[in-house]
């Protein structure tokens, strides 16, 4: 099967590494494979070992294979908001010659010269995303190819994060052989995908409830604006079932998934299911609100530190309310403790996909959809991180390649006039510019 219109995501989790793989047809992502593998080499959102990381990826990887027919040789990888920060940035080039236009090329020198920044040796820029160009002053451009100018802007946001994370991820990605085909900071990618377009811009907080940790994302002006990071997740739920039970944790952990209950309120005193307790030969009858309350009380823990940072910046006022999405956010009661916490609308996002209705494949489906639906400015602006000029060429020669046959077209259309005139159809360039995106991008 040809494979230059997929898509594979690889959502490296603390508990669970998951892989999906979905092929682009007229804009439409159609998932064909999915891959889900127990983590290891991973703890609170990061590779702590390398090798183990890479044979948890190999896994997965192969199970996406398998379903969905093809070799995976490139993935589009996910990177935790650990320690993210988040900064203004901009670049101004001089056009060499008054008369030429500007090219893909000088966009992607723009994008460079906005990365030049001092940054402290233990950081590295992760992301650049452009907000505006501005030709000779004029500003609120949002592609400036084909324009004629002597100087040329651009301003943006600036995404800095941990080597550490950015090295650990590459390498066991690698190790697992595998091509980096891009890398996209995981919240920014839930967020597009999860709001529609009034909550993206109005304002509104993303949640993701992970095995390691839980991220809170502020999106508003349909960008990226505030991260928090809570070090503790479902993994901290199993394990206070497991101590208070006195049960091992592959039994907490199935308790926690069969009947678990986010809200005590809700759970029943009545209804008992038996557990096995170490040291104890025969199983000990539990209920369903004292398993809640246990969780419970680690979630409220959570949600009250998250809310204590979110107040700081007002983001509990943004009229989006909140959306809660990961794999502790399938737990039943979820949304009333969280509304009932933060004092403000809250829902579970789910996605609707066959076989992907579990909030945990959120992040991995956001991969691909929001990958595949990159322009070519941001691709541009994308290849800056690499210091490759190849598609900025290749996309200038696809142009000028174009202008000339529109030329053409007519020069012979006024020659040879027809009894009825056809619309031109052009043809699409942005997935040609993908495919080539992906041979060199690492």
């Amino acid at each position: 099967m040809d494979n230059s219109g997929m898509y594979v995501g690889l959502d490296i989790g603390t508990t669970s590494i998951k892989v999906i793989v979905a092929e682009n047809v007229k804009g439409q992502m159609n998932v064909i494979g999915v891959g889900n593998e127990r983590s290891n080499g991973v703890s609170r959102g990061v590779i702590v070992d390398i090798d183990k990381a890479a044979e948890a990826i190999q896994r997965a990887i192969r199970q996406a294979e398998e379903k969905a027919s093809i070799e995976i040789h490139d993935v589009i990888v996910g990177i935790p908001a650990n320690m993210l920060k988040i900064e203004p940035c901009s670049g101004m080039i001089a056009i060499d010659d008054q008369s030429r236009e500007i090219t893909g090329r000088d966009v992607r020198s723009v994008a460079g010269a906005a990365l030049i920044q001092s940054l402290p040796p233990e950081r590295e820029v992760v992301e650049v995303l452009a907000d505006e160009f501005v030709v000779d002053g004029f500003d609120g451009i949002k592609d400036p190819r084909g324009m004629v100018g002597v100087r040329l802007e651009l301003h943006g946001t600036l995404f800095t994060g941990p080597k550490t994370i950015m090295h650990n991820t590459r390498k066991a990605v690698e190790q697992a052989g595998l091509h980096v085909r891009g890398t996209v900071i995981n919240p920014m990618a839930q967020g597009m995908m999860v709001m529609n377009d009034g909550e993206q811009d109005f304002g509104t907080v993303l949640i993701d409830l992970g095995g390691g940790q839980a991220t809170a994302a502020v999106i508003h002006d349909h960008q990226l604006k505030y991260i928090d990071v809570d070090q503790e997740g479902g993994q901290f739920i199993t394990k206070d079932i497991s101590v208070v039970l006195n049960t091992s944790i592959d039994s907490a952990e199935k308790l926690k998934r069969d009947y678990g209950y986010a809200d005590s309120s809700q759970a029943s005193d009545e209804d008992e299911f038996p557990v096995d307790v170490v040291g104890q030969s025969q199983p000990t009858p539990i209920s369903e609100k004292y398993l809640a309350e246990i969780i419970e009380a680690r979630l409220d823990q959570v949600f009250q530190r998250l809310r204590t940072n979110l107040d700081k910046v007002q983001a509990l006022e943004l009229p989006g309310g909140i959306i809660l999405t990961g794999g502790v956010a399938a737990l039943p009661g979820i949304t009333d403790l969280a509304t009932a916490e933060f004092g403000t609308n809250v829902r579970v996002y789910i996605p609707y996909q066959m076989g992907l209705r579990h909030p945990s494949f959120t992040l991995a489906l956001a991969l691909v959809k929001y990958f595949g639906g990159l322009s070519e400015i941001d691709l541009l602006i994308k290849s800056a991180l690499t210091g490759s000029t190849q598609l900025a060429d290749e996309t200038d020669e696809i142009r000028q390649r174009e202008a000339v046959e529109d030329a053409a077209n007519d020069v012979s259309t006024q020659s040879a006039p027809r009894p009825k005139a056809k619309p031109k159809v052009k043809k699409k360039r942005g997935e040609g510019f993908r495919k080539f995106f992906s041979d060199f991008f690492d």
